[in-house]
């Protein structure tokens, strides 16, 4: 378990602040085994009322909240002395460098980019803690010292001493002599310099003309420092701090008065003091490091949202998202089954205005008919049976951002229609329900089939295809793009080696061969699926690929998935898994589309329902 520097028998409060129930619950559990006590707010109002109750350690706080935003709440929470010590860690997907100089101008001590990762949330929040703890106890020490100083001051008071002009001790109250440890008698009408001052604090001698004071004297002037020593009867040095001031201004003959007192305590505190602040400056060097470390593993990880190539097709493609990205107009994806469709369709959400708002996905293709108008648009308690509450729909749920159709073509003419309202008018209405909703959604759509075909065969409408097609874009088969395959191959090992617990290098010479001789029907996807295949099977760091699952040439490999008759090792199969594995290999060609056409059960020429049957039987999930 994490434990933190902090007062025996009190809990760290930390309270999280976010008006999106997901991040919370994800925050929740990132943090929920830590020895601290985890408080949470939906919005602005409700953080403000908590903190100035709870009094945090540390406030995770999201920015873009309805209402009040994360700037105004750190305003608030910093002009409040019960919670204007509280670390304030701004969370949010706006992460342009204005944002975080905002954040941290109005007070954070750190900015956390959304999407997260847990690892990180957890490393900085225990820095922070650290320097929170750290922070509260050099606080504690100060007012320690500065009352220590008080008593020490009300107790002993300061030495006087008067001189005259040339060093000569004319006078000394009792404190100067107990600080000094010189008796009175002994330093009366005696040179100051040669009592108290004559050396520097290494030992060196010096003489009356090198002391600031006798110059001071001389010329009749005003002297203070906090830098010098004094020297006891003893022969031991202590640190001072002192006035000198003259009699009369100007008038070096009427002498001076020499005020100090014994600071050796302070200067030993200031020490303590300046190497505690030194570790809180190597704290918070090592986390803005850690920090620029992050963020590039993570921009390096995430880049392009996952989107592996260097194939000048795939490049032409992500430069086209790029510029579409910053425009709300709807894009049509095309590509086959396997492509990555769904990666372009992120890319575009991320790189756009609306990526603080959700990117919403729905598989138009993977929908049982009779519930495709309620998932997309929502329903009203009591509009059809089996709907006992309210539930708002994708477009609801998009609303701000992008929702991202997959499969669009597979949905019937009816949905169509309705389709093509929301794209104009951008208004939907619940099943159910007479109401309208306003909604600002960016389209993104996706298919694998010829909509423009389907539009000639009255299958797909023509005025929607226009409305989708208005940015299309052409994703490349994997068999056009052959020499991303390499980079493909090893960023699927770099995740499976974490996935597996294995050290996975590179596959052999001749898997590689044999890799880039297959066209790849399945596309990424088949591909990947057959590298982890290997990957699990595999004995050392470099994987072979088994011509089996691999096959020479497409009509071999057509064969081999479509009869599906014997085991890898020769054994014949069964009936039941020679139909398992036909369904199997059918919904894999087909995405796993169930329903519709073009689904799996059409393709099977069996009832959908037929189809869901046998897959329940036989243990088939996706």
């Amino acid at each position: 378990m994490i434990t933190h520097p902090q007062r025996q028998g009190e809990q760290d409060v930390i309270l999280l602040v976010d008006d999106n129930p997901t991040n919370l619950q994800v925050l929740y559990q990132t943090l929920q085994d830590m020895d601290c006590k985890l408080l949470i707010a939906k919005n602005g109002v409700d953080a403000i009322e908590v903190a100035e109750k709870a009094s945090p350690a540390l406030i995770l706080l999201d920015i873009m909240m309805p209402d009040m935003n994360g700037y105004e709440v750190i305003e608030k929470l910093k002009a409040n002395t019960h919670t204007k010590r509280s670390a304030v860690i701004f969370l949010s997907a706006l992460g342009e460098a204005k944002h975080k100089v905002k954040g941290l101008q109005l007070g954070a001590v750190d900015y956390i980019e959304k999407p997260f990762q847990s690892t990180e949330v957890l490393a900085r929040v225990n820095t922070h803690l650290k320097i929170y703890h750290l922070e509260r106890s050099l606080e504690e020490k100060n007012q320690q010292l500065q009352a220590d100083n008080t008593y020490i001051l009300q107790a002993m008071g300061e030495g006087l001493i008067q001189l005259k002009e040339n060093g000569e001790i004319l006078y000394a109250n009792p404190t100067a002599t107990k600080i000094s440890s010189w008796p009175l008698e002994k330093i009366l009408g005696k040179d100051f310099h040669q009592l108290m001052q004559h050396s520097l604090i290494n030992g060196e001698r010096c003489s009356s003309s090198q002391s600031k004071i006798y110059q001071a004297l001389e010329k009749g002037q005003s002297y203070s420092s906090d830098r010098e020593v004094f020297w006891n009867q003893s022969g031991q040095y202590y640190a001072v701090e002192f006035s000198l001031t003259p009699l009369e201004e100007n008038n070096p003959v009427a002498g001076a008065v020499l005020v100090f007192k014994d600071i050796s305590i302070r200067k030993k505190n200031d020490e303590k003091l300046k190497q505690a602040l030194k570790t809180v400056k190597k704290l918070t060097s090592r986390l803005e490091a850690e920090n620029t470390y992050l963020q590039q593993e993570l921009k390096s990880e995430q880049n392009t949202c996952g989107i592996v190539g260097e194939n000048p097709l795939l490049k032409k493609v992500l430069a086209e998202v790029e510029q579409v990205a910053a425009t709300d107009t709807t894009v049509l994806i095309n590509g086959e089954s396997g492509t990555g469709k769904e990666a372009i369709a992120r890319a575009i959400h991320e790189y756009s205005l609306r990526k603080e708002r959700p990117l919403i996905k729905v598989n138009c293709g993977a929908i049982a008919e009779s519930l495709v108008e309620s998932e997309l648009f929502g329903h009203v308690k009591g509009a059809f049976t089996g709907a006992v509450g309210e539930r708002a729909g994708h477009f609801e749920l998009a609303d701000g951002g992008t929702i991202f159709l997959d499969e669009v073509g597979e949905l019937s003419m009816d949905m169509q229609v309705k389709l093509l309202r929301v794209l104009q008018e951008q208004e939907v209405q619940r099943v159910g329900s007479s109401k309208i909703t306003k909604v600002d959604v960016r389209f993104i759509a996706a298919t694998n089939r010829d909509l423009k075909q389907m539009v000639d065969n009255n299958e797909f409408r023509m005025d929607l295809y226009y409305r989708l097609n208005v940015f299309p874009l052409l994703i490349p088969p994997l068999r056009e793009r052959k020499s991303d395959i390499p980079l493909l191959v090893s960023s699927f090992l770099n995740r499976l080696s974490k996935k597996l617990n294995k050290s996975l290098v590179s596959v052999s010479d001749e898997s590689m061969d044999l890799l880039l001789d297959y066209d790849w029907p399945g596309n990424i996807r088949e591909l990947q699926n057959v590298i982890e295949r290997s990957a699990i099977l595999a004995t050392s760091a470099v994987i072979d690929v088994d011509d089996a699952i691999v096959p020479v040439n497409n009509s071999t490999s057509t064969s081999y998935l479509s009869t599906g008759v014997v085991h890898s090792d020769g054994k014949i199969l069964t009936l039941a898994e020679n139909e398992r594995q036909h369904i199997i290999n059918t919904l894999e060609q087909l995405d796993w589309v169930v329903g519709g056409k073009k689904g799996a059960a059409e393709m099977l020429g069996v009832p959908t329902s037929t189809l869901r049957s046998r897959m329940k039987k036989l243990g088939i999930k996706k």
